[in-house]
């Protein structure tokens, strides 16, 4: 309750009752209207509402008495920026007497509308936050987070339990995040601080609880149960995505990201029981919860390498891979697109983690690799259903192919037998992609000049293994197209779309070239793939005289920004300042030889 001091200002406003029924008209005018004029003239009325002195004592009667969930809201978001102000801040026992009133107001109303009590956690969010080290009487008032929602969590109602677990997730992230308006120096301490003296409790504390609940055969049917599952779930999520180290990781290194888990969490890790938790539950849920429990998974395999000993780590390595086996064996739930992302960042951060000489000693791993090589596979050829996930498949597998000269293992790899058929099944389905695309009138990849330079560049290094069979397919394939492209230029009865289609072919082709010419490492080359980028690099010579002599009748701008893709890439291998210190002796002769002697179309 609050306290005498805050209570005594509420008879001033007793009497209001004629501003306090204003208040809410306005809150319904700025929610609800949709005529511009009302609404920007009842947003200028609360901005001056919530620039009045007595700003505070009007919320509190507006929580008390207020009879619309917007009044509540206005409410809430006004006593947000009260508590978050750095001049003029509120007074110590101010805070700790807001504080109580949210956890109370929280406790006595569970079933407000959903947007009123997530305004009411992020408040009690902010309010701790801020106050994370401000003492009274030797107490750190703020800091007892998990003895506040013990109330809701002790309570039998559903209601109760979820609210307790949003405020942790939502205080989680709210420490987690570094606030513009304070220091950043300030937001590190706190969030050290909270790191160190709350974090492990609060994520045991959700393991435990997801523990609980799926063994209570949760019908998640019901909306509560469901929406109590997914907090938990959140929770667990945000406790693992924390910045431990005070890093701010750039999400577009996703695949890069390692998880500073504290030595004091090894615990939690050496159990198996905590990975173990996470793949039933997937396997145990509807697809519309599965993705946050792959989200988790994905940041528990991205767990730093040193919080291991060497047979730790492969024990936990051997459990991580024996989940993924288990998930690629029952693929049912992969068909919902956000769990096929998902599983496709897990799969990409076994290698980003973990080495391939540990992987290759894994007691299922040439069952795993197979699975994952038709799993590739599958998803190259259908290309059309989660284009962005694509990424992650072939991060996986050009990490896999640059590491194949490092590994001293004994046991063998298998990498030459399936990374053919990942690069065959990149490069036919970007070709089989044209006809698709032209008939169904979908979006053209190509016009993605970020994302076909991305994949490319992961394609140099995966076509460079097992390089003699990527050369014989790309001389196939390219001679097929070329031939054909060829025949329909010179033929009367052509149509346009037979033309538009092979010349998309061999856009991809030049493309495809460029980058596996651009994947050659000078230590790892032999003259015979020198002979063999020559024999592609005809091709594409022989190609531009065509695409040359028809330029005045007719161009192809894709195919022509592919050339010059193309020839960027042979300048930085063959031509470029540093290629005489880099290349072998005779190299160059061998490339003016295949060239010289001509590839006929």
């Amino acid at each position: 309750m609050l306290t005498v001091a805050l209570w005594s200002l509420l008879p001033l406003f007793l009497v209001c009752g004629q501003s306090l029924a204003q208040l809410e008209i306005l809150c319904k005018q700025l929610y609800e209207t949709t005529e511009t004029g009302v609404r920007l003239q009842a947003e200028k009325a609360l901005v001056e509402f919530t620039n009045s002195p007595d700003c505070l004592s009007k919320c509190q009667l507006l929580l008390e008495r207020g009879s619309s969930s917007y009044s509540q809201l206005l409410a809430a978001t006004c006593l947000s920026k009260l508590v978050s102000r750095t001049s003029n801040p509120l007074p110590l026992e101010q805070r700790i007497d807001i504080r109580n009133y949210v956890l109370n107001y929280l406790a006595t109303r569970p079933k407000l509308a959903a947007f009123v009590t997530q305004a009411l956690i992020q408040l009690y969010s902010r309010i701790t936050k801020l106050g994370w080290f401000d003492c009274q009487k030797d107490d750190y008032v703020f800091r007892n987070v998990i003895a506040d929602v013990t109330r809701f969590l002790q309570v039998q109602t559903v209601e109760h339990c979820i609210i307790g677990v949003t405020i942790l997730s939502q205080l989680t992230n709210e420490i987690n995040q570094a606030d513009t308006s304070h220091p950043l120096t300030k937001h590190r301490k706190i969030a050290s601080s909270f790191r160190d003296s709350s974090l492990f409790d609060i994520f045991t504390l959700s393991c435990n609880l997801l523990k609980q609940a799926s063994g209570k055969n949760l019908n998640l049917n019901d909306e509560s149960q469901h929406g109590l599952l997914m907090q938990l779930l959140k929770l667990s999520h945000n406790c693992l995505n924390y910045d431990f180290i005070g890093t701010s990781t750039d999400e577009s290194s996703d695949d890069l990201c390692t998880v500073q888990i504290p030595t004091s969490w090894r615990s939690a890790f050496l159990d198996s029981s905590t990975l173990q938790l996470f793949f039933d539950l997937y396997h145990s849920i509807p697809p519309s919860l599965s993705p946050l429990v792959l989200s988790c998974l994905v940041q528990i395999a991205s767990v730093r390498r040193s919080l291991f000993n060497n047979a730790e780590r492969a024990k936990f390595l051997s459990h991580l891979v024996d989940g993924v086996k288990r998930i690629l064996e029952n693929p049912q739930s992969l068909s919902d697109p956000n769990n096929y992302h998902e599983f496709c960042r897990l799969l990409a951060r076994l290698k980003s983690n973990y080495q391939l000489g540990e992987l290759v000693k894994v007691e299922n791993y040439p069952e795993v690799i197979r699975l994952i090589a038709n799993f590739t596979v599958t998803s190259l050829q259908h290309w059309e259903f989660a284009p962005n996930s694509v990424h992650y498949l072939l991060s996986l597998w050009q990490r896999l192919a640059a590491s194949v000269p490092y590994v001293k293992a004994t046991e063998p790899h298998l990498l030459e037998t399936y990374t053919p058929e990942v690069t065959k099944a990149y490069i036919t389905s970007r070709l089989e992609s044209v006809c698709i695309i032209l008939r169904d009138g979908l979006e053209d990849p190509l016009d993605d000049a970020g994302l076909v330079q991305q994949q490319l560049d992961q394609l140099s290094t995966i076509g460079r293994c097992e390089y003699e069979k990527t050369c014989a397919l790309l001389v196939q394939l390219f001679d097929q197209s070329a031939q054909t492209y060829q025949e329909l230029l010179q033929s009367t009865n052509s149509s346009t779309i037979d033309i538009t289609v092979q010349e998309g072919r061999l856009t991809w082709l030049v493309y495809i070239i460029g980058a596996v010419i651009g994947g050659r490492v000078s230590f790892a080359s032999t003259d015979e793939q020198d002979a063999m980028d020559g024999e592609l690099v005809c091709r594409v010579l022989q190609l531009m005289n065509l695409t040359d002599s028809r330029l005045a009748q007719a161009g192809n701008e894709r195919l022509e920004l592919a050339m010059l893709s193309f020839f960027e890439q042979f300048r930085k291998i063959y031509i470029g300042d540093q290629v005489r210190s880099a290349v072998q002796p005779g190299l160059t002769d061998c490339v003016l030889f295949v060239l010289s002697r001509g590839c006929p179309m």
